[in-house]
């Protein structure tokens, strides 16, 4: 098994794993057991780049041979074997001490061979590796200037003691011949040896920049989720000490300037010059970058570093401010080709906040300007091309100051640009926002014209960008699968024919991403999967980790893996016709023994975080294993919540939701069954519009239709009852009735207060006959609660206004048509009535006949 090593991959630990044939001859004059004992310290030395049998070779390869020796002197104690070690040193020292680049050359062997045999099993080495190997490179590189450096140092002293020797000597006849033999020794070493190390410093500045680029790329594609190595102190150390070496070297010139020639001079400083430029502007970073999707009227934060600063800074009393600006995508190209010293012209964005001062940290070392309340109060949109829309269109902060160095003789415009940014103005446009800054982070190319990106991407490059960017939003270590890939391929390229091996060689285009809606949908491939990522982040990581979801899976091949599963065999997959849901997929088995897939209605966000998707498979007695075989309960059983059982601290009693599906069967046989504790309808049942006897009332007749139980009989509209009344009368037009259940009756009159129904009920079953004028009977148009109507009488309701009730009178159970009563009718009645059954007089306040007697 591999092991990492201090956060890396050691190469000996993957070659240990190797069989050992795979090895056999690589260990020879340097046994395989001093191999092991050296592992990791022997891959951290810079075997592979100590080329030439110059000084400089020569004295690193006595070093290495000299660390080595302490090295296995350090590991004497512990549990390895004294004697062996000592045995390893002696024959180090007896065998290369007087040829120590024979050692190089042994190990620079040794290795090479071990990792052709990682590339012959595995193909491919770890990326740490690489990094290694060039932080080795620069360091030896930098290790070979520094001794050029001496070298030069070294031969103007000598020249410069000869020269003295010879005029204190103050023999004219020899003066001639030491000064002509001097001067042919330094015209013949000093030029090319100063020429010499000016090409090598240009070649350590390339690696410094390239270097730059890489954590530039991996800042963007840390956007997309990529782990991000983002200390810029190492980086800044590389930049200082090329700049130690640079001024060194800029006065070694100068100080030979008269024995190199004007012209060489002048080539020497130029080209030193150009590097020191291309190391200050390069310094001159991103440190955190904007939001990428970045919505106006919204503060943000950035901040800037000038690698160089507190070096070159030092001196300068003068504070330096940075600007951002916004700049199109249009801008960002001219100020490419124009070079980093062009000014920008216009900002194509307000921005407020926009200017803060260089300063120095001198506990961390670092010269960084922090934007910390950034606001982009408007942007200025460009033409776009074709098609293109809003949340297509990439634009940039430019970030820029002007640093003079030393006296002032050498002054620098430092501009340093953003990522791409979309900018937005309302929520809605975020997600296609989203897939711009996503496409553009996984498929740019380093040095590229700004903000060209490819139109196609191989589908390969794809999976790993989705399963980087699902991995980073989830936050979880296990990503998608091949299964998975294969469901993806098949939605984006619109096919259920193909196999996974069609995808390989396949291209997918912007389009196919996120402008094509998918094939009876209305959404793209991108929307729906954001919505993946957004409902898995939210509520189903525990889920996801656990591998319980398998999440990306069609309909179709869902019912082939169910198909052949016993009752109750169910699994979780992503919906396919929503965004952001998930839905439940199980088996039901008839009587027959047929089996039949159901999906559950998906859930949403919503739904899960009012009861999670653990608690709702528990409460679901028909999901019994999850596919393939595993118990539900012993599956889910860590994702269950603790139910509340009793009362709670405040005395009160537990309550919980519970989820319950009904298959197509339970809901026929249900539809068919009138709701526990209302009465079938009666044939021929009569109708009392003004309602039900106390001992008739239902509690379900009094709900509206839209509020009863499903099971409920469908309402029925009584036909009028009368044919006998003039049609020219307004107030005896045939009565328009609520729907009204079958088998149930109207409301009741009530008598008086003490009776068991009061008047607001009747108030609202005589409101569709009123007559204009009893506008404090008649419902407001607004939510206010209708005012409590006092007790009356009948009488004080019924004698002002004698067409209040519609002609038809219907007693309780009798639906005949009467002539409307007399006043002194209705008074006999209700005495009558009173004096049966008890009641007390009653009636509005200010009555006359509220305190009469009966």
């Amino acid at each position: 098994m591999c092991r990492p090593v201090g956060g890396k991959m050691s190469l000996w630990s993957l070659v240990s794993a190797l069989p050992p044939e795979h090895v056999s001859g690589l260990y020879g004059e340097f046994p395989g057991s001093l191999r092991g004992l050296l592992a990791d310290w022997l891959e951290n030395q810079p075997w592979e780049f100590l080329t030439g049998t110059d000084a400089f070779c020569t004295s690193a390869a006595n070093a290495l041979l000299s660390a080595m020796v302490e090295k296995l002197r350090s590991l004497t104690g512990g549990n390895r074997q004294p004697c062996q070690v000592l045995q390893h040193i002696n024959n180090l020292e007896n065998t290369f001490r007087r040829d120590p680049l024979r050692l190089v050359g042994i190990v620079k062997g040794i290795l090479e061979g071990e990792r052709a045999a990682l590339l012959k099993q595995d193909r491919h080495l770890p990326l740490s590796f690489h990094r290694r190997q060039e932080e080795l490179k620069f360091g030896l590189d930098l290790q070979r200037l520094q001794h050029r450096v001496g070298e030069i140092q070294a031969l103007q002293e000598r020249w410069k003691q000869m020269a003295e020797g010879i005029r204190a000597c103050r023999q004219p006849n020899l003066q001639e011949s030491p000064l002509k033999t001097e001067g042919k020794l330094q015209g013949n070493d000093l030029p090319a040896l100063l020429l010499g190390t000016v090409k090598e410093l240009e070649g350590a500045k390339v690696q410094v920049l390239n270097r730059l680029h890489i954590w530039k790329r991996q800042q963007q594609l840390a956007g997309n989720g990529a782990v991000f190595e983002e200390n810029l102190a190492p980086l800044q150390k590389r930049c200082e000490s090329l700049v130690d070496i640079y001024f060194q070297l800029q006065q070694l010139v100068a100080a030979a300037g008269g024995e190199l020639g004007s012209d060489l001079l002048s080539r020497l400083l130029e080209r030193l010059n150009a590097v020191l430029s291309a190391l200050v502007e390069s310094s001159f970073l991103v440190e955190k970058q904007p939001p990428q999707v970045l919505k106006t009227q919204t503060k943000f934060q950035a901040s800037v570093r000038f690698l160089l600063g507190p070096r070159l800074l030092q001196a300068s009393t003068k504070p330096q401010l940075v600007k951002a600006d916004m700049v199109t995508e249009k801008q960002a190209r001219e100020l490419a080709l124009g070079g980093s010293g062009t000014p920008l012209s216009e900002s194509t964005g307000e921005i407020v906040h926009n200017t803060v001062a260089l300063e120095t940290n001198s506990a961390s070392a670092a010269s960084s300007a922090t934007f910390k309340n950034m606001l982009l109060k408007k942007i200025k949109r460009c033409e776009r091309k074709g098609s293109e829309s809003v949340t297509e269109e990439k634009c940039a902060v430019l970030f820029s100051t002007d640093v003079t160095l030393g006296s002032g003789s050498q002054t620098f415009h430092l501009q340093a640009l953003s990522l791409p940014i979309v900018v937005i103005v309302h929520g809605n446009q975020d997600n296609n926002a989203k897939a711009t800054v996503l496409w553009d982070n996984a498929f740019s190319e380093p040095g590229r014209v700004p903000f060209v990106v490819a139109e196609r991407v191989p589908w390969e490059k794809m999976c790993e960008t989705l399963n980087l960017r699902f991995m980073a939003e989830v936050q979880t270590s296990k990503g998608l699968l091949p299964e998975h890939y294969f469901f993806l391929a098949q939605k984006i390229f619109n096919t259920s024919t193909a196999s996974p091996e069609d995808f390989h060689n396949r291209s997918v285009s912007w389009a196919q991403f996120n402008k094509e809606i998918l094939p009876g949908r209305g959404f793209t491939f991108w929307q729906w999967f954001d919505g993946v990522l957004d409902l898995t982040k939210r509520c189903l990581k525990s889920y996801w980790s656990d591998r319980l979801i398998i999440g990306f899976i069609s309909k179709q091949y869902v019912s082939k893996l169910l198909g052949a599963a016993p009752d109750g065999t169910f699994l979780l997959r992503f919906s396919d016709s929503e965004i952001g849901g998930i839905t439940i997929a199980h088996v039901i088995r008839g009587k027959d023994g047929s089996g039949q897939v159901e999906n559950i209605q998906p859930f949403s966000a919503k739904d899960l975080h009012i009861r999670s998707l653990g608690d709702r498979i528990r409460d679901l007695v028909q999901l019994r294993n999850l596919y393939p075989d595993k118990p539900k309960d012993q599956a889910f059983g860590s994702h269950y919540n603790k139910e509340q059982m009793g009362k709670d601290g405040r005395g009160y009693v537990s309550t919980a939701i519970k989820m319950t599906v009904e298959s197509e069967r339970d809901q026929l046989r249900l539809s068919q069954v009138p709701p526990e504790g209302v009465p079938p309808p009666a044939q021929g049942q009569i109708f009392d519009f003004l309602g039900p006897s106390p001992e008739q009332a239902n509690p379900v007749q009094m709900l509206p239709p839209d509020m009863r139980p499903a099971g409920y009989p469908t309402p029925m509209v009584l036909p009028p009852f009368h044919e006998n009344i003039p049609a020219t009368d307004p107030f005896h037009s045939p009565p328009t009735l609520l729907p009204v259940p079958v088998g149930t009756t109207a409301p009741a009159l009530p008598l008086c207060s003490d009776s068991p129904f009061s008047s607001p009920p009747l108030a609202q079953n005589l409101l569709p006959w009123m007559p204009p004028g009893l506008g404090d009977l008649s419902p407001e148009p607004h939510d206010e609660e209708m005012p409590e109507i006092p007790p009356c009488s009948l009488s004080s309701l019924f004698l002002p206004c004698e067409t209040l009730l519609p002609p038809p009178l219907l007693h309780r159970g009798v639906g005949v048509n009467v002539d409307l009563p007399s006043e002194e009718e209705i008074d006999r009645l209700l005495q009558d009535a009173q004096m049966e059954e008890g009641a007390q007089p009653c009636g509005f306040p200010g009555d006359p006949m509220a305190n009469s007697s009966w």
